[in-house]
């Protein structure tokens, strides 16, 4: 086992632990002492760069939300190349959204812990502002008329109970479909109103 004085770099390592352990066994798995054996080092060497078990649980979160951030930034600009449709980048983020929280389980469930977002101290819940802002700076391109922030945030919160409801398996037994993509355009018309004929 490492010891503390000769890791340089055991904060993001401790860190880097925790993100493929919630990947991998979603966010119950995640303990202090778990991520220090993964990570090789003692149980008590965590508490040296995370003297709580939530600082540590937000740190792993916020690599989540820079991780979301950075992918929706990517697919809003590619799908924007040579067209700029405002629609259209929302829609693909809001597909990106819902792919992460897909794919991402354990990592989506642990960046909207309560407890770990209404911490003041830890202030996690200032990691999804970047991402909110280019929500709806969309919605104020694609709706001029309205209040762009409230608009986004009902979508933001229609967009996180189909993640949370499709990740239970709870909307396609009470739809009856196993394609999301019909459950998104309702979504984004009942937001936006319906695509321009």
């Amino acid at each position: 086992m490492q010891t503390e004085s000769t890791n340089g770099g055991l904060r993001d390592r401790l860190i880097d632990t925790g993100v493929a352990l919630v990947d991998a066994e979603g966010a119950a798995a995640l303990s202090l002492r778990e991520i220090a054996r993964r990570a090789g080092v003692s149980h008590g060497a965590p508490r040296r760069y995370f003297p709580t078990h939530l600082e540590l649980l937000s740190a792993i979160a916020r690599r989540g939300f820079a991780d979301l951030g950075a992918r929706a930034a990517e697919a809003v600009r590619a799908s924007g190349a040579g067209t700029a449709d405002p629609r259209a980048q929302l829609a693909t983020l809001s597909r990106v959204y819902l792919d992460f929280a897909a794919h991402h389980r354990g990592m989506y469930e642990l960046m909207f812990r309560h407890d770990l977002l209404e911490s003041g101290e830890l202030g996690l819940r200032e990691t999804s502002l970047p991402l909110f802002k280019m929500l709806s700076d969309l919605v104020a391109a694609v709706r001029p008329d309205t209040e762009p922030t409230v608009v986004a945030g009902a979508l933001w919160a229609n967009l996180h109970g189909v993640a949370q409801l499709w990740g239970w398996g709870s909307l396609q037994l009470a739809v009856g479909a196993d394609d999301i993509e019909p459950l998104l355009t309702s979504v984004l018309d009942a937001h936006l109103g319906p695509v321009p004929r």
